[in-house]
């Protein structure tokens, strides 16, 4: 499936499993593979056929500082921001509860390369976008 990568096999697992949190907007969960229905909402409320979750925290899987953290956030919303995207506040967490949750935002309307141009730029090893079906997929960057 991922035959190419520079990720280890167990990482790619926990990203797969991990639980996509959207906490505004009416908030959701996304689960990778699995379609999500008020995922679909916020796309016709919104008007897009698309959406990418991603997170500036932790690069390359390098745990940072709280602090750290937090400025790539914060650097992460104003670029998203000056592009004039609609985004909403996430955090991905892990299923068992193992690893802190990562703060994060769901982007809408963000298509899949761009998605991950932005997602390479912040450093991450994967992103998940959402299909126009609302079919959250793990994107592996590295």
């Amino acid at each position: 499936m991922h035959e190419r990568t520079a990720l280890e096999p167990s990482l790619i697992t926990a990203y797969q499993n991990t639980l996509y949190r959207v906490l505004e907007g009416g908030g959701c969960v996304l689960r990778v593979g699995e379609p999500s229905p008020p995922l679909l909402a916020l796309y016709r409320s919104h008007a897009v056929s698309c959406a990418a979750f991603i997170t500036a925290c932790n690069p390359l899987s390098q745990l940072l500082s709280d602090a750290e953290n937090q400025q790539r956030q914060a650097e992460l919303a104003a670029e998203l921001a000056r592009r004039s995207l609609t985004y909403l506040e996430g955090v991905g967490q892990s299923a068992s509860g193992d690893w802190p949750g990562e703060p994060s935002f769901l982007v809408l309307g963000l298509a899949l390369e761009a998605a991950k141009t932005m997602g390479r730029a912040y450093g991450q090893n994967a992103i998940v976008w959402c299909d126009a079906a609302a079919r959250p997929e793990l994107v592996l960057l590295r």
